[in-house]
């Protein structure tokens, strides 16, 4: 299973994975405005991979196979506030 895989400009660590190179025809319009124009990273052979960097591979294959295409959205920011507070027993609120 090939699938054609761009990166967001308008928004960091954002990728789609679509069926086919240059094929956005299953991609809702307001997410491809919101995406802004997609720039092809590299075209990947799922078949022949047992996982991906930062996505499940079952998920995305799953995804492209119902949806025709997979948003890979970067993860969420750490609140290092929120972490040294807990580290030091403390709530954000006292």
């Amino acid at each position: 299973m090939l699938c054609a895989v761009y990166k967001s400009p308008k928004k960091a660590q954002t990728y789609l994975f679509v069926e086919k190179r240059e094929d956005f025809s299953r991609v809702p319009d307001p997410l491809l405005k919101t995406f802004g124009k997609p720039q092809l990273v590299t075209i990947v052979n799922l078949a022949n991979k047992d996982k991906l960097a930062f996505a499940d591979i079952d998920k995305v294959k799953s995804e492209l196979a119902d949806n025709g295409f997979y948003l890979q959205l970067p993860p969420p920011q750490e609140d290092l506030l929120k972490e040294h507070l807990k580290a030091q027993g403390r709530s954000e609120y006292e």
